[in-house]
């Protein structure tokens, strides 16, 4: 079994474990993953910040179990770290020393701005580039960092969660306590405006979760799901005026019943302080911090220049069988450059062409019998981190083909069509991706093939293209493009 990580997570609220495989160096997947409820905080609030021996007896349970399953997997590294819960409890240390007398883990308890940095960092990594804060809103605290060019550049810690606002407000239905208690806190803030808003952690996890079922979206990720402050309040708000069995009704699930109305709050007086526009759900935080810091620990926290980890994945798992893959991105590179403006593509579409390039065999490793089929599954539900929805739903399209058919003729009914761009645009790139391929069937080199293009006529000179003239025929052409093979 390759390199395996267990990274563990001890909030106030949850206990969250997550089994991480590496693929190469910068490459990986997660294999596994446990929650527990283990409301280590439970009755702190209203007890001076003591944790209490019921809530402490929970989560010495649940971390004895999470080892188990991570010696299972042989796991290299246990990486554990806490955060409010045990950082603001007088007796912390008491609870720190069983763990370490009973089950041998040292866990590493991390400061406000640490926790804030590492939920930061795993946004910035894993999600497309963007200017953005990101806020994780846990039981005991909430954690701010501005994320600009790939780097975390601020990071702020409020005392403000889900666990604590219950406690001391909601349990007594006292809302507009709770909304002063936020606002009150939210002045400490450095930040003036910010135009998009990362939510991590469960809560937006859950409040997403429960908008896409309302939705009926396309595309079953949570990561990188999108929304506007218009949609996101007026769920809030339904959120926030729900009886249970309203909440259940709403795809709230029974487990976040008693945290997700002031969970609910505190985002959206951090919206509305912010002056939020567009609302991103982040499916990574503070765990996929914690390893980006170990992984990315010799490369300043940031993968290299145009490197995609999700990407790297499947070409290591499924794509071991030539270098095809490479040699069509080059090539449909190529010629997305000489001929994307006739057929009006922009040039950010290339991005996507390229990536479905290298993705064309990953398929082959599944079965060779429809492997596009195959390699259209594969990146539709593996592609999770550093490309958006849209992103993910044009390359996973793009894998798919039919003789004689165009790329719109495919899309499925009722399916991810919503996130794709209109059929012109992706039947003209869908041509390039699939006439590299046709072009390189005798899995020749790119570079031993020569290309001009003049008056809507490309014009390919190399010595093998029988099979790619054969082929050729099975390709619809956009209007006003001629294909001219020259041996």
């Amino acid at each position: 079994m390759a390199q395996c990580t267990a990274i563990i997570d001890i909030g106030s609220n949850s206990m969250r474990m997550a089994v991480v495989q590496k693929t190469s160096r910068f490459a990986f997947h997660i294999i596994h993953e446990v929650k527990s409820s283990v409301r280590l905080s439970e009755a702190a609030y209203t007890n001076s910040g003591h944790l209490q021996k019921s809530a402490m007896d929970r989560t010495a349970s649940a971390v004895g179990e999470f080892l188990l399953i991570a010696r299972s997997f042989k796991a290299r590294k246990i990486l554990c770290v806490a955060t409010s819960a045990l950082r603001d409890a007088p007796n912390a240390s008491e609870f720190i020393s069983r763990i370490r007398q009973e089950h041998s883990l040292n866990i590493k308890v991390i400061d406000g701005p640490r926790e804030a940095y590492l939920g930061g960092m795993a946004c910035a990594n894993l999600l497309p580039p963007m200017e953005a804060i990101s806020v994780d809103v846990g039981g005991g605290s909430s954690e701010f960092a501005h994320i600009s060019k790939g780097k975390v550049i601020q990071m702020f810690s409020l005392n403000i969660g889900t666990v604590r606002l219950k406690e001391l407000f909601m349990d007594q239905g006292d809302v507009e306590g709770a909304s002063r208690y936020i606002d009150k806190a939210l002045d400490a803030l450095p930040f003036e405006s910010i135009q998009t808003l990362i939510g991590v952690g469960g809560t937006f996890r859950a409040l997403t979760r429960a908008l896409m079922k309302k939705e009926d979206y396309p595309l079953k990720k949570l990561h990188g799901y999108t929304t506007t402050k218009e949609i996101f309040n007026a769920f809030g708000d339904a959120v926030m005026d729900a009886s249970p069995k309203k909440l259940k009704s709403l795809n709230i699930k029974p487990d976040r019943f008693d945290t997700i109305k002031p969970g609910t709050l505190i985002l959206q007086r951090i919206a509305m302080r912010l002056q939020v526009k567009t609302l991103i759900c982040s499916g990574v935080g503070v765990r996929e911090g914690v390893y980006l810091s170990d992984l990315l620990r010799n490369a300043s926290d940031c993968f290299p220049s145009n490197y995609n980890p999700s990407v790297r994945y499947l070409l290591d798992t499924y794509a071991t069988f030539s270098n095809h893959g490479i040699e069509c991105a080059s090539l449909s590179k190529r010629i997305f450059e000489l001929i994307h403006v006739h057929l009006d593509l922009p040039i950010h579409y290339r991005t996507e062409l390229v990536i479905a390039a290298k993705l064309l065999p990953i398929g082959l490793g599944i079965r060779y019998y429809a492997y596009q089929k195959h390699s259209h599954y594969l990146a539709l539900n593996a592609l999770d981190y550093g490309l958006s929805h849209a992103q993910i739903a044009l390359i996973a399209h793009l894998l798919l083909f039919k003789k004689g058919n165009t790329s719109s003729d495919l899309v499925p009914k009722n399916g991810y069509g919503s996130l794709l761009p209109d059929a012109k645009t992706i039947d003209a790139i869908y041509t390039i991706l699939w006439l590299s391929h046709i072009l390189l069937a005798q899995r020749n080199s790119a570079s031993s093939l020569a290309l001009s293009f003049a008056g809507g006529l490309l014009t390919v000179e190399g010595k093998e293209l029988y099979l790619a003239r054969e082929q050729l025929k099975n390709l619809p052409l956009p209007p006003h493009l001629s294909i001219q093979l020259r041996s």
